[in-house]
This record gives C-alpha cells, structure tokens and sequence, in this order.
C-alpha cells in the first residue's frame, strides 16, 4: 500500500458569529473531504505536546510521530535545511521575518506578503552591511528567511511575529532565559534596530509604500536552535522512500531531515493562489516512485493570520476541489491501494489571528477497512470517530498500520 497525508495548514477554526455558529471548515463547500469522511475513519489529533508553542514546526514534525522532545531544535535549522544552508556546530540559526512596523507596533508578519526576488533584494542588503564573521542572513520564500549566528545561546524568550501583530515592538523584543544569554538577546536586539535604520529608505520599500503596499521596514529574528538529530522515517516507518510538496521552507526542511525528496512546484506560492492543480499532480507522480508522499498546503493557515473568513472558507473549498478531488479519484484507478489522510496542522482561527493547541480533525481512508459511522469531515463531526483522541505518534501509526515501539527507545 501507498500513503499520502494532505495537510491543510492552519485549516481548523472555532465556530463563527456570522457563519451561524459554525467553523469555516463547517460552512465550506467540501465533498470530497465529506466523502472521505464516509468512506473512512475519524478522529481527533493533538499535535501540540505540553510545554511547546503551537507553531507549525512543532505540529508538523507531531503529525510525522517524532518525539519533541527529542529532536526540535527551532524552526531556523529546519528552514536551513531546506534551503541547503550547512549549520556547523558552532552556529546557531534562526527564523528571520521581514515584517512590516508602522508607529511602532508589528502591523504584520510578513511585510504585506513581499515577494521573493524583493526580500531577495533587502536580504542581500541586510547581509552586505550588517553581515560579519559572527552573524550572516540568507535568503528564503517571501518573508520567511535565515539568519546564522555563530556561538548564540539559543536559551532565548523570542515572539513570533505573527502572534502579536498589534503589539508595540520595543516591549517583545528578545528576551534572555537565562543570565549566560544576554550577550545573545542584545546582540540580536541590536541587530534589529540597525535593521530598521538601513530598510527605511532602501529602494525596494520606498517603491512599496510608493504602490499603496506595506513595507517591510525590520526584520525579526525568532525560534533559535542548532542542528537537530532526526532519524529518517523509512528508519522508522515500513516505507522504503518518501517525498515532500511544500512552498514553505519549514515543511521543505522537515523532510529533508526525515529522508523525504523534497518537491518543488512552479507557482506554489503558500498563499490562496497557488498551483494548487500542480501540487496535486506532483503528488500523484511522486506517489508512482515512492511510498509515501507529504503533501502541505499552507493557504488557509495564511487567511486565518490575516483574519479572512470569506478568504479561508475559499482556500478550503479550494483543497478540497483542487487537490483532494484529484488525488482521491486519480488513486481509486490504479492497482496499488492509496491510502490517504487528511488533517490540518493546529487551528489558526481567524478571530484571534494566532495558532491555537486545540487538538485537530483528520480521517484516514484505506482500501478495504470498514468505514466509522461519521459522514462529515470538520472539526465536531470528528469527534465522534472510531479513533478518538490521538497524541504523539499514534495518528501516524493508525496510517502505516504499525505497532512498532516508539522509536526513540
């Protein structure tokens, strides 16, 4: 058997005044989910272990079965992997957002979703002057890019930016968790405020504010870590190679250090207009050459950052035509069995902007397993699924049918 877990980032809300009361997921037009619901099974997953952030790297690498605690080294590695960035031992790395600061408050996350070959451009800039033989950046997707810093105590308070937009920045700046990591904190601190200086008049940003668009005027420096020690699934899992579909660096970087071939789509862009036709035909190819395919959808995950209700029930109805439609109907055709899973990452419910820990909805379907008695796929309907609550990595052994111990032992 085939497997391919269809993740719809951020796809899990709470229920809406203006949408009688129901979640996005809910009120969206979803037939295929609704018909894998059906014909598969149900249930609730929690992919926030105690103690750690709701953000993506940490759900991500949970729906994947890997022990947190074990092996999250901060989101910046994983992105570095992904953009092949080597992090030496003696360096640390970190997330590095272009946001957008207007009178002193995080207006937003990502700088008016600034294109690549912009960031690209200030990225650039930022490294040629602020650069030196401790701290370099690099280049990522949009907003999303690197910064490398070598001897950094990684025992930092960092707040991702799209948690508090609204907020004064000067009051959430980092913050050493122990006395040895000041250096660190003000180091970086440092670095942000120099920042603000060089991107305010850079070309780049007067030509946005010039178009009516937001600028991205600092950048912002969060989820430190080094380099994290991941077995590859197929050291795991009885799978014998995998792949991973992504416009995110973050997913891109998990499964490189999973042992899954990273992807690339033309017009996957993480946002409502990606090539969501392409996506799913990659998928679809990779799945003819591997066991296994992670397929990550980050559009809906971006609307609920930006509070969009119309726009999240849109780039959810769009997962469902658009990708789930052709997988589920393409894989019913071939001889091999595909099973296939559907589930979101954590919540990012438009009314607070911000991922949640609430536990998330996910049906898996397999070929010739007798189906549960739930007929709808979202958030409350799950709940009454034959798997019930799962954690850690029970969900991905319910997938792979395995009963092997955890693999950390």
């Amino acid at each position: 058997m085939k497997y391919i877990i269809i993740l719809g980032d951020g796809m899990a809300d709470e229920p809406v005044a203006e949408l009688d009361n129901r979640t996005p997921l809910q009120y969206a037009d979803t037939p295929s989910m609704d018909y894998l619901a059906k014909i598969g099974c149900s249930g609730m997953l929690d992919t926030i272990p105690e103690g750690f952030h709701p953000g993506s790297e940490i759900a991500n690498l949970s729906v994947l079965g890997y022990n947190l605690n074990e092996v999250f080294e901060g989101r910046g590695t994983l992105e570095a992997a992904s953009i092949g960035v080597p992090i030496l031992p003696d360096e640390m790395a970190m997330r590095c957002n272009l946001i957008c600061i207007l009178d002193g408050k995080i207006k937003n996350h990502s700088a008016g979703h600034i294109s690549s070959e912009e960031a690209g451009e200030l990225i650039r800039y930022l490294d040629e002057h602020l650069g030196d033989g401790r701290v370099r950046f690099f280049q990522g997707v949009s907003y999303r890019n690197l910064l490398k810093m070598k001897n950094g105590d990684k025992r930092l308070d960092c707040t991702p930016p799209h948690d508090v937009m609204g907020s004064e920045y000067k009051n959430i700046m980092v913050r050493p968790e122990v006395p040895e990591a000041s250096e660190s904190a003000d180091y970086l601190n440092a670095l942000i405020l120099r920042s603000q200086e060089l991107l305010k008049n850079h070309p780049v940003n007067l030509k946005r504010i010039a178009e009516g668009k937001d600028p991205a005027n600092s950048i912002w420096p969060w989820s430190p870590g080094y380099k994290p020690k991941m077995k590859k699934m197929a050291e795991i899992y009885p799978i014998r190679s995998g792949a991973v579909i992504s416009a995110v660096d973050l997913i891109n970087g998990i499964g490189v250090y999973a042992g899954l071939k990273v992807i690339p789509v033309e017009g996957a862009t993480g946002l409502y207009d990606t090539n969501y036709e392409g996506k799913a035909r990659a998928a679809l190819d990779a799945l003819k050459t591997n066991d296994f395919v992670y397929l990550h959808i980050e559009a809906s995950d971006e609307a609920g950052h930006e509070g969009d209700v119309p726009l999240k029930i849109r780039t959810i109805e769009n997962l469902d035509k658009r990708i789930v439609k052709t997988v589920l109907e393409e894989t019913m055709k071939w001889n091999e069995p595909v099973a296939i899973a559907v589930l979101p990452d954590h919540p990012t419910p438009c009314r607070i902007k911000t991922h949640t820990n609430d536990p998330v909805p996910f049906v898996i379907y397999k070929p010739g397993e007798q189906p549960d008695e739930v007929e709808k796929y979202d958030e409350f309907s799950a709940k009454a699924g034959k798997y019930g609550l799962l954690k850690g990595d029970e969900f991905i052994k319910k997938l792979f049918h395995t009963d092997f111990t955890d693999y950390t032992d």
